[in-house]
């Protein structure tokens, strides 16, 4: 697409910002689909689950376009490998966005009362991981600026740090949904058990990659 190909003209960074855009919609998405679930309304779980598989296979073009496009310059303020690492562990998010609306539709869930609470605030914090990453993203431009120093990468590497404490406040929440889901082991048909299980493990890992992503970055912050 010659839109990707003008971003890179204006900065290598532009269109790995564009594709994140799309992960953070798939997010995004993912907040609806509990939203759906604790409405109980399996219909729309089923939209919502095709508009974000939707949104993944947007964000793959844009991702085949990057590659596609991305210049093999020697002037370039950032090595080719790093940009299409940041762009897989990128693009990693939205599948792993797209796998949660899979399982929410493979069969009707119902939230058990005693993970409620614990449930909205696991998708919560795990969103904020997503977001406190997706606005790193948007600061490469001004690193980029700054030739990867001074007061711009310093404040980068705090929001990075913001972002390591976002994933670690969603791990906490999670291991909790797991010692209740485990208190209530014998209360819980073997099916539903399993997929609740799978449910929290396929959540969590929006932030654990999310937070990748961030270090990631971090280490151009040190290697630049």
């Amino acid at each position: 697409m010659r839109s990707i190909a003008n971003l890179f003209g204006k900065s290598p960074f532009s269109a790995l910002q564009k594709h994140m855009e799309k992960v953070v919609a798939c997010c995004d998405g993912v907040i609806k689909l509990f939203e759906a679930l604790r409405e109980g309304d399996q219909q729309k779980i089923d939209t919502l689950a095709q508009e974000i598989s939707h949104l993944e296979h947007e964000a793959d073009l844009i991702k085949n376009d990057i590659r596609n496009h991305i210049p093999k310059s020697l002037f370039m303020p950032v090595a080719r490998g790093d940009l299409l690492e940041i762009l897989s562990i990128q693009d990693s998010i939205a599948d792993r966005a797209e796998d949660v609306g899979v399982l929410l539709n493979l069969r009707r869930m119902q939230v058990p009362e005693m993970l409620k609470e614990d449930l909205a605030q696991f998708i919560e914090k795990v969103q904020a991981t997503v977001q406190k990453t997706a606005t790193v993203v948007q600061e490469l431009d001004e690193l980029v600026e700054t030739t990867f120093g001074g007061a711009e990468a310093d404040k980068v590497k705090e929001m990075i740090d913001e972002v390591c404490l976002a994933e670690h406040e969603a791990d906490v929440v999670q291991n909790r949904l797991l010692k209740k889901l485990f208190s209530q082991e014998s209360e819980i048909s073997y099916l539903p058990f399993i997929m609740w299980m799978k449910i929290f493990e396929t959540v969590g890992d929006l932030a654990n990659r999310a937070e990748r992503l961030a270090n990631r970055i971090r280490i151009l912050l040190i290697l630049e």
